[in-house]
């Protein structure tokens, strides 16, 4: 009866202790539709032509732009620790052309190139193929790494979309583009022992030092973030976990030590018998 009871209470511990995480993990309908139909009402129409002119995209919006084939188109969205961001991208084709090849290039807050870890990052339209789409799932986001790694880390991601291979015919042709980036919450299986002391934002060190003195100047170039902030994912299913093999161990202990108490007091026999 006594291992019923400690169990019965350490389960109902646990699940209170469960109940809040599942339910800030889980967003009602109504919350989700409501955000998305608001992001798509203000998703951005054009594309930057370089890095630092890059237009700004929140995670969950279609951003579209009208270009010509040749031109370099730019993008940048926020990607915090915790998350494996996913870019897909359509080009519309005009009616008449020859074989072209499409690529969308990632690249991280310090500007370096960030590996896909699968998708069409590359694609050959055909002669007169309509539409050419592309996709790049990047490796989960990292609250810290080594400084040698090429590791990628919370900040500001870049996007560019150009073609690669086309006739000099087809050269400045009017092209249609869609961008549509999102992520994936990988939890705490991506945790690490460790954070940055700010996001891979251009300007963000310069705009510290200058609240520190007092200045109302900002220099960041960047100034889309996550919608809970940077680095708000320090809770996750980790500590769950953590504190579920924690009370697990606690019981076997204290069924352990309840069958070998008991089991000792039945060997004993009273004086005399």
């Amino acid at each position: 009866m006594r291992i019923t009871r400690v169990l019965s209470a350490s389960l109902l511990m646990l699940g209170l202790a469960v109940s809040p995480a599942v339910a800030d993990s889980t967003p009602s309908p109504s919350s989700s539709s409501s955000s998305s139909s608001s992001a798509d009402s203000g998703a951005p129409t054009q594309a930057g032509t370089s890095f630092r002119t890059a237009t700004e995209v929140e995670q969950g919006q279609t951003a579209t732009a009208n270009g010509s084939a040749g031109d370099y188109l730019y993008w940048s969205f926020p990607a915090d620790a915790g998350q494996r961001p996913t870019v897909q991208a359509t080009v519309k084709l005009p009616e008449a052309h020859a074989a072209e090849t499409w690529q969308i290039d990632v690249y991280d807050g310090l500007r370096r190139r960030q590996a896909c870890q699968y998708g069409a990052q590359t694609r050959t339209a055909a002669a007169g193929t309509a539409s050419v789409e592309l996709a790049c799932v990047l490796r989960t986001v990292r609250a810290w790494s080594e400084p040698w790694a090429n590791d990628p880390l919370p900040g500001t991601y870049y996007v560019r979309l150009t073609v690669v291979d086309l006739t000099t015919a087809d050269l400045g042709l009017p092209v249609e583009t869609e961008l549509r980036v999102g992520s994936k919450d990988i939890g705490g299986s991506a945790a690490v022992d460790g954070s940055l002391a700010e996001p891979l934002v251009p300007g963000i060190a310069v705009k510290s030092a200058a609240e520190e003195d007092g200045s109302s100047a900002s220099a960041v170039l960047s100034s889309i973030e996550p919608d809970d902030g940077w680095s708000s994912g320090w809770w996750s299913d980790r500590w769950v976990w953590t504190g579920l093999g924690g009370v697990l161990a606690a019981l076997a202990g204290v069924g352990g030590y309840s069958l070998t108490r008991g089991a000792g007091r039945a060997t004993r026999l009273p004086p005399g018998a």
